[in-house]
């Protein structure tokens, strides 16, 4: 039996400048989320301005991301990322210079909420083309027989940046103020774009001629035609529509465990420690090992440490209920991620990988805007309660519509 190298592809360049980007890319955009709703939350003590943040990004990106994903397939994908990441340090510039109070710019406290509703909405925008471009870009950086490995390697870059990232930014929060967080926000971005741009351009075989429509009618229909991957999107996306709990965290934080910005970076932080456990268990074995009950399983764990969570007032008991959120929902993203590396064929991938950042920012952004409405209308914590009974409620219904997929038995990359 041949020996496997556990570093093999960290041996391309390419991959470590992607996986070195994403880790600053990663790390900038959740110390930003973090000090920007607490922040808002600051401002204006009213949940659904948290859901508002959800809704300000959902609407561009999912407007835009099917169209985004058929120009990665069809024009230079190191161009568009490059000029989307410039777009997002463009965007934290425009939040420090509105909200900041020596700016000429600056905006009275009543206002400055709008500054941040046009802000995450124009990184709305410029993801809508850098999620698909840049997500597609992976299976081009390493062989094919490396593709487990780099899957590895990827996930564990952007868990720690998913980490480090909250704790950071609470931490910055709470010591050198808002404005202060933000130009560090803006150092990490443009590492991330230093960093990029040293990936060398990749040809694209069998690039796409159909016009628009057609185009992205064959990505829907290549998603929609295969049960698994369908059915997985769909699980996910209604659990963490109704389940995530993410966008109300500095409520729970601020005036239900009463911990402040740091307390709210450990919360933001604790689901991605839970979730690189689980990765490092997934190496030696593997949820594609009967994947469909794994992920079923995965799901009505990722409710019930829901409900823990919305029932805690212990700080504690509370990071450990979000510990286990992110545990089981990185089961699922596992199976779900081994899905889409496998199956797409390489012309289609930024019609595909669109397709799923859809429904992820569906479940996501809108999520946070669904928990900010509920939390308004029922309170924030029978709004938690709600949506972690209603995730057992799709698993289950979900489960008695899909019992023939437990017989199907994933490709195992490498193999």
């Amino acid at each position: 039996m041949s020996k496997t190298d556990p570093y093999a592809a960290l041996r391309y360049s390419d991959f470590r400048y992607f996986v070195s980007a994403q880790l600053f890319f990663t790390l900038a955009i959740l110390m930003q989320e973090i000090v920007l709703s607490y922040y808002l939350y600051e401002l204006t003590h009213d949940p659904f301005s948290l859901g508002l943040v959800g809704l300000a990004e959902a609407v561009p990106f999912i407007s835009l991301a099917l169209f985004g994903g058929y120009v990665a397939d069809k024009f230079d994908r190191k161009k568009i990322y490059l000029w989307s990441f410039f777009v997002v340090c463009l965007v934290t510039i425009l939040l420090i210079f509105g909200l900041s109070e020596n700016s000429l710019l600056s905006l009275d406290k009543e206002h400055q909420p709008w500054v941040i509703y046009v802000s995450v909405f124009i990184f709305g925008v410029a993801r809508g083309f850098y999620s698909p471009s840049w997500s597609s870009l992976k299976p081009f950086l390493v062989k094919e027989e490396h593709y487990s490995n780099s899957a590895s390697w990827s996930a564990q870059f952007w868990q720690i940046g998913r980490i480090a990232g909250p704790v950071l930014g609470g931490f910055l929060y709470a010591f050198v103020g808002f404005i202060s967080s933000l130009w560090v926000v803006l150092a990490f971005l443009f590492l991330t774009v230093l960093l990029a741009a040293q990936i060398s351009k990749k040809e694209i075989k069998n690039q796409t001629k159909a016009n628009l429509m057609d185009s992205l009618r064959e990505g829907y229909g290549f998603v929609r035609k295969n049960k698994i991957m369908w059915y997985s999107i769909v699980l996910d996306m209604f659990s963490v529509l109704f389940g995530g709990v993410i966008a109300m965290l500095p409520v729970f934080a601020k005036d239900i465990l009463h911990v402040g910005a740091e307390g709210l970076g450990f919360l933001r932080a604790a689901p991605a420690v839970g979730a690189v456990l689980v990765m490092l268990g997934t190496a030696y074995f593997p949820p594609t090992n009967k994947a469909w009950r794994n992920m079923l399983l995965a799901v009505a764990g990722f409710g019930v440490a829901t409900l823990v969570f919305a029932v805690s007032t212990n700080f504690y008991l509370s990071c450990f209920a979000l510990f286990f959120t992110g545990a089981f929902d990185s089961i699922s993203v596992v199976v779900r991620s081994t899905i889409l590396q496998i199956l797409p064929p390489d012309h289609m991938r930024g019609r595909v990988s669109a397709v799923n950042g859809v429904f992820v920012s569906t479940s996501n952004e809108l999520g946070a805007f669904e928990s900010g409405l509920a939390a308004k209308l029922m309170g924030t914590v029978p709004s938690v309660i709600f949506g972690g009974a209603m995730t057992l409620v799709i698993v289950t219904y979900i489960y008695t519509q899909s019992k023939e997929l437990f017989g199907v038995k994933l490709i195992k990359e490498g193999k």
